[in-house]
């Protein structure tokens, strides 16, 4: 096993991992786990202090969605019962974002399903965003599939300062988990959104009978594809989807995958997402030493743990809330 501490410091110089230092920390004995998070924590920390940035999801498009990914209870090929509604107006986006502001949440995440947006969706959006960004100056990351390039030109216009498209799994994995889009598809909405001047957001699902080689490729991929935030969720199997059952994730691997996008993305943003009360448990607070993002509330279709437990958990770890200095300002 590498020197967990000695290998962190030499990323904080720049070094990039082998895939054989990749899977030493997936392997990692419990009984070092302790020092692996503390050299995550020691490269969290050059570049993010002891800050938490905060995030929160308003399902703007429930349900419908033509696609057929295996994780997903929204899909064609999922009989999960869930809501289902069309695109909401823009009142209830700002509403979600006058909650979010009054939360200090940093970043207001629009997420609708679906393969991606038609054009009155996208001006739902633009129109919201505009006047979210003016009433609370709140970061504003929007989801809503794949993008069009002159789509990303107007959210972008709008004032939406980051998309998510997630990358999910692997390459080599991805025909397993869904069939009606490519990966390249995936990677090719994040190029777009860089280029129209958008922070490219794109993570992934840990737990989805991939191999722990795939979870190496997915770090790797993400570092290549240069994106400035990696919300790692961890798959909440739900009955109906074509992966109900899967529970193959124990806590402590879970540390360990955090561990591995710290070090493969030391720079980076790393979120935990969807799954983290269901898949960390009672250790979700050591997922902070590596992470430096976390959802507050509910996900798109699953309950988080109460508001107020996370802000408990960020106090008692010592951490402060990352709420930007132009919102404060707005404040």
């Amino acid at each position: 096993m590498p020197n967990w501490l000695e290998l962190a410091d030499r990323v904080i110089e720049g070094y990039e991992l082998t895939d054989e230092e990749a899977q030493a920390i997936l392997d990692c004995p419990d009984e070092e786990l302790l020092l692996l998070m503390q050299g995550a924590y020691n490269i969290r920390r050059t570049y993010y202090g002891n800050k938490v940035k905060l995030n929160m999801i308003i399902n703007a498009k429930s349900g419908l969605c033509p696609e057929n990914c295996g994780y997903c209870s929204q899909s064609a090929v999922s009989t999960a019962p869930v809501k289902t509604y069309k695109m909401v107006d823009k009142e209830t986006l700002i509403r979600g974002a006058e909650e979010a502001y009054r939360m200090r949440i940093g970043t207001y995440c629009i997420v609708a399903s679906g393969r991606g947006p038609s054009e009155k969706e996208i001006d739902t959006v633009v129109s919201a965003v505009k006047e979210i960004k003016e009433r609370f100056g709140l970061k504003i990351c929007a989801c809503l599939g794949i993008l069009k390039p002159e789509q990303a030109a107007r959210l972008k216009e709008a004032g939406v300062d980051r998309y998510n498209h997630n990358i999910n799994t692997s390459k080599e994995h991805h025909p397993n988990i869904t069939t009606s889009h490519t990966y390249d598809d995936r990677v090719r909405t994040v190029e777009t959104v860089k280029q129209a001047g958008i922070s490219p957001c794109s993570g992934v699902i840990i737990g989805m009978k991939e191999t722990k080689q795939d979870v190496i490729n997915m770090a790797r991929s993400l570092r290549i594809l240069d994106a400035d935030s990696i919300p790692i969720n961890f798959l909440h199997a739900i009955d109906g989807t074509p992966l109900e059952g899967i529970n193959e994730l124990d806590p402590r691997y879970c540390l360990k995958v955090l561990a591995l996008f710290r070090y493969m993305n030391p720079t980076k943003e790393i979120r935990i997402a969807g799954g983290r009360e269901v898949n960390l448990r009672s250790l979700q607070p050591l997922g902070l030493y590596a992470a430096n993002s976390i959802f507050v509330g509910d996900y798109l279709t699953t309950a988080g743990q109460e508001k107020s437990e996370d802000y408990r958990m960020l106090e008692d770890l010592g951490f402060e809330i990352d709420f930007a200095e132009e919102q404060q300002a707005v404040c």
